[in-house]
């Protein structure tokens, strides 16, 4: 397994979306979320960490090392099962009697496997139920859920289809209807945070799947596109390095110097530059320093 990272990393993301939906609420007929307050839309961390999850295994594919956990199709127990099998363990109930290091063997095997356990850790359910404490891993890389920069006015699009579903139906009617959601345009910030403190001690987190993340953030959409999603694009990755293992400054600091606004206050936001970013990067923090990567 290759060197932990040494250094504390704080990060901003900014995407956008153009007459699609980032992220529906299936409680709420597929609705985009938004915050019922504020009108600001919102994309969850589990939406983002699968779109980086797809790309590691589109651009990894088949690599040791860069496995997926959390896939489609893929029962937990089943890539749980392949740890038991490295260390000669077939019943999870006698793994402490057999082996009291089992936990930490357990733990490494699945780290230095699976890229999103490495970078986002893990409950990891078969471990869980045999009480075993590597059963809950938690990563280094965490990421918020993102809010758009202005209330959003998702659109009821109604679209009609030729191609009917059942034979019976096609004697009746030529077309059938259906609906879907849009928001026309909306511009996300989301905050992340990178602790080479947990990589250290827990998951072995490297500079090289650092790297990775960086790229596959920035990539996230461009392998992902649907007609449900509209245009997706990640438009600045802004990413702030502490000096030291623990940080040398406030996470909510660092971000209050990135500011998001409207070039025209008066006029609603249809496009990308209708926004002017700026990140103050005067007087930093010492031990820190700023990189906008996009």
């Amino acid at each position: 397994m290759a060197e932990a990272i040494h250094n504390r990393y704080d990060f901003v993301i900014l995407f956008d979306v153009t007459n699609g939906n980032p992220n529906g609420d299936p409680d709420a007929g597929n609705l985009p979320r938004a915050d019922p307050e504020t009108g600001l839309g919102i994309v969850t961390d589990v939406c983002l960490k699968r779109k980086i999850r797809n790309y590691v295994e589109a651009a990894k594919e088949g690599e040791a090392g860069y496995r997926i956990y959390i896939k489609e199709n893929v029962p937990l127990e089943q890539s749980d099962k392949e740890a038991l099998d490295y260390i000669g363990i077939s019943d999870i109930k006698d793994v402490k009697k057999k082996d009291p290091e089992a936990d930490v063997k357990i733990r490494n095997f699945m780290c230095s496997n699976f890229y999103d356990i490495r970078t986002f850790g893990a409950v990891m359910t078969t471990f869980v139920k045999g009480a075993l404490n590597c059963g809950q891993v938690r990563g280094p890389v965490q990421i918020g859920f993102a809010r758009s920069m202005d209330p959003i006015a998702p659109q009821e699009v109604t679209i009609t289809r030729v191609a009917i579903t059942t034979t019976k139906d096609a004697q009746n009617k030529a077309t059938e209807m259906g609906r879907k959601f849009i928001v026309p345009y909306a511009l996300y910030q989301a905050e992340g945070y990178v602790s080479a403190n947990l990589a250290r001690k827990t998951t072995g987190f490297s500079d090289e799947d650092l790297a990775l993340l960086w790229k596959a953030i920035i990539n996230m959409f461009e392998n992902d596109h649907s007609a449900a999603r509209g245009n997706m694009a990640v438009r600045e990755l802004i990413v702030f390095r502490h000096d030291s293992e623990l940080g040398n400054a406030p996470s909510y600091k660092l971000f209050e110097r990135i500011h998001v606004q409207k070039k025209d206050s008066a006029k609603v936001p249809r496009a990308y530059d209708d926004y002017e970013v700026t990140v103050d990067t005067d007087n930093l923090p010492q031990g820190v320093t700023c990189q906008r990567m996009i």
